[in-house]
């Protein structure tokens, strides 16, 4: 586990986190990017303050993680959930953009596969997040798959989310986490979450109903060995929370057809389609995510505590 060093490059665990981890404490890692990306400001940083307010209630401890001025960080303070809330420069940090932005001394907010490598990097094995990238539609076309997928191929970090955002092919999506060997679970549903959605309609192989259930699943896996990878545990949107389904597929239909007739493609397609569901279901759609944001946050948080009380 790396501690605060004169180390460049190594991640900088903030005090809390770092006496949590030495302690055997429940910790849970939370992506930055909803906070500097994903929410129109300041709302942001409310949620984020909100967020780690839900692990803290849990019995755990949050690590929401970043990079700051070439330093990467597990585990914020105040003040710096509020520059990465704040400051329009931080920049969108996948893995693979990790090793320049430390080498140039840049800030930025960090997407699933940078957020699950730098906290399994630092020893926290539980990390909540809304919804996974995945295969885009059309992949036989341009062939755009998020890094998240082979990234939690080869990272050994149970993910709580909602699914894969409902704008992707989820069928491809799961098909190709199952060809990478990265092990699915619905958590108290057999039918694999849309995001916005309680299903997308999908079946999933095995169903857990407690945390306690998800931390036998980690302990085998650990008692098995093998290759490391991700555990993702697929938690749904409450249905009353979830966004209306025939009006995410009206919208989701003609946000597809808007992106064809103006020839939107490879990476301007998710943020369009993103937008255009904001938009048009007045604001919904962002509702329906940050309800199974926290939903993912308070199952975290609970399956991290039942982790640490097995050991």
């Amino acid at each position: 586990m790396p501690q605060n060093s004169p180390e460049p490059y190594e991640p900088v665990l903030s005090a809390e986190v770092r006496a949590a981890l030495s302690a055997g404490l429940p910790v849970v890692a939370l992506e930055s990017t909803i906070i500097a990306h994903g929410l129109p400001r300041p709302r942001n940083l409310s949620v984020a303050l909100e967020l780690e307010g839900i692990v803290r209630s849990a019995g755990a401890v949050p690590a929401t993680v970043a990079v700051l001025d070439g330093r990467a960080h597990v585990g914020l303070g105040e003040d710096q959930l509020e520059r990465v809330a704040g400051d329009t420069a931080v920049r969108k940090l996948g893995h693979r953009d990790l090793a320049p932005a430390l080498a140039a001394g840049a800030s930025g907010a960090t997407t699933v596969s940078a957020t699950a490598f730098l906290a399994a990097r630092a020893g926290v094995g539980v990390f909540a997040t809304g919804g996974l990238g995945g295969v885009h539609r059309e992949w036989a076309a341009d062939q755009d798959e998020s890094a998240d997928l082979r990234l939690l191929a080869r990272t050994g970090i149970t993910v709580v989310c909602a699914g894969v955002k409902s704008i992707l092919d989820v069928p491809a999506t799961l098909q190709r986490l199952e060809t990478l060997g990265v092990c699915v679970v619905g958590y108290g549903t057999g039918r694999f979450p849309g995001f916005y959605l309680s299903s997308s309609g999908e079946p999933v192989d095995w169903t857990v109903r407690s945390p306690d259930e998800v931390v036998e699943v980690i302990r085998a896996r650990e008692a098995l060995g093998g290759p490391a990878s991700a555990l993702i545990v697929a938690n749904p949107v409450p249905e009353a929370d979830q966004l209306d389904p025939a009006l995410h597929d009206r919208v989701l239909a003609e946000a597809l057809e808007a992106c064809r007739e103006r020839g939107i493609s490879g990476q301007g397609v998710t943020p369009f389609l993103l937008d255009q569901l904001t938009r048009r279901t007045g604001g919904a759609s962002l509702e329906a995510n940050l309800a199974a944001v926290r939903g993912n946050v308070t199952l975290a948080a609970r399956i991290a505590a039942a982790a640490t009380e097995a050991t």
